[in-house]
């Protein structure tokens, strides 16, 4: 028995290429969101006042401690009982958005505290205040240090878009899926989709692994 069809695969490759394509723009979109509001909330973790330390601290441990998937089925469907309503779209970038902001947020911390503390001490001296020492020494240092512990995030990201069909998302995998109830070709269609996945995620992971280099060739030229 033949497994893999190429013309059920060939018949089927244009919706499957409209999911990734849905997969592609979830994923960009949530990168962007994630990275700006993951650096404000670890800019807020580190703040003097002890309240929004808290909250930032149970929004984290929160989110880290559910899974995702919960969360997003909490956002599409559980929200609408106390009247939030979301289309399915919406509710995917904001439970992912929220989930990746939370560990982001860590990488952020790491990174701001892998800065030698002479870093602080020098800007001091120069009179600057902990906001524009922040903004002009720290967080490009540490923002560099991340790169590529940001890009394995990114990654991650583009595969997890795949549990949001579990909120009617009509991304590559819901797609498959859709397909195969109809033709029962799951190795077929299955395959195809393993084979996409791997397309996107096996030149992304070479650009990591490059930043990567790049990055420690940098600190190891950086005079001491």
């Amino acid at each position: 028995m033949e497994l893999f069809r190429p013309e059920v695969a060939l018949e089927s490759l244009g919706p499957i290429l409209a999911g990734l394509l849905i997969t592609i723009e979830l994923t960009l979109i949530v990168i962007t969101l994630s990275l700006v509001f993951a650096l404000l909330v670890a800019l807020a973790g580190r703040s003097r006042f002890a309240p929004l330390r808290w909250v930032v601290r149970a929004y984290i441990e929160v989110m880290r401690g559910t899974p995702l998937i919960l969360q997003l089925i909490y956002i599409y469907y559980v929200l609408p009982e106390l009247g939030i309503r979301l289309d399915a779209f919406s509710a995917g970038v904001l439970g992912l958005t929220l989930n990746y902001s939370a560990y982001l947020s860590e990488v952020y911390r790491g990174g701001i505290q892998a800065v030698p503390a002479g870093q602080h001490d020098a800007a001091a001296a120069l009179g600057m205040t902990s906001a524009l020492a922040m903004r002009r020494i720290i967080l490009p240092q540490a923002v560099r240090i991340v790169i590529p512990t940001l890009g394995n995030y990114f990654i991650s990201l583009f595969k997890d878009t795949a549990l949001c069909s579990v909120v009617s998302i009509q991304e590559i995998v819901f797609t498959a899926q859709i397909i195969a109830a109809r033709n029962f070709q799951y190795f077929t269609l299955y395959t195809l989709v393993g084979a996409l996945y791997f397309v996107v995620s096996f030149p992304a992971a070479r650009l990591v692994g490059h930043l990567e280099r790049v990055t420690r060739r940098g600190y190891r030229r950086r005079p001491a």
